[in-house]
């Protein structure tokens, strides 16, 4: 069954706001879904960084990318794209949270020590996942891991086959269990996070 097929047929509608449910409901309402590679996605980063952009002041972003398993053609991976957004050294946090939750995202963590870490969503509403579901990673400009991990399985097809294995291994153990699932990712992605920063040492660095 496709995604599509899944949403079209498989989400029950729910009038309770999000805000309202309780993580067993969220997890219900929104499961761990696997797919093949989309080659639109490109075009769904492309334009949320546009609107990014044109949302942001000019010396607000320092870096804005296409992170996590959509940006690698031919991985398998869940139908949200994630991008991460880097901030300039002197910008304001409270600014730039203002343009992005009015440019319609949806603040769900926000850590400041020891360093900024904020993550917003777009696409989850209370009938299930909407078409297009983003997740964006707001940080200081820095040599960040994700950045890495992604480089390294562009770079090495078999690994990012082995960790398409991995994912596919995962979903239905871990279907209504997000934080299970991410947890039972962490030693690969760890480990192939240094391969990485061997491979290609400094590439993000900023001093």
């Amino acid at each position: 069954m496709s995604w599509l097929d899944w949403r079209m047929g498989g989400v029950v509608v729910n009038s309770k706001p999000l805000s309202e449910m309780n993580l067993e409901e969220l997890w219900m309402l929104f499961p761990i879904i696997l797919c093949p590679h989309n080659p639109a996605y490109a075009q769904w980063y492309d334009a949320a960084r546009t609107a990014l952009l044109s949302s942001l002041a000019p010396d607000a972003v320092a870096r804005i990318s296409h992170i996590g398993s959509t940006a690698v053609a031919g991985l398998v991976a869940k139908p949200t794209v994630d991008i991460l957004l880097e901030l300039t050294a002197d910008y304001s946090v409270a600014a730039a949270s203002r343009d992005i939750v009015d440019n319609g995202w949806l603040l769900m963590s926000s850590v400041y020590e020891p360093d900024l870490k904020q993550v917003y969503n777009k696409g989850y509403t209370p009938e299930g996942f909407a078409e297009r579901v983003y997740h964006l990673h707001v940080r200081r400009l820095g040599d960040w891991d994700e950045l890495y991990f992604r480089d390294y399985l562009i770079a090495h097809s078999d690994v990012a086959a082995e960790y398409g294995s991995l994912k596919l291994s995962l979903h239905k153990p871990y279907e209504h269990d997000r934080n299970g699932y991410t947890e039972a990712k962490t030693d690969f992605i760890r480990q192939k996070t240094i391969a990485a920063r061997l491979e290609f040492p400094r590439r993000y660095a900023i001093d």
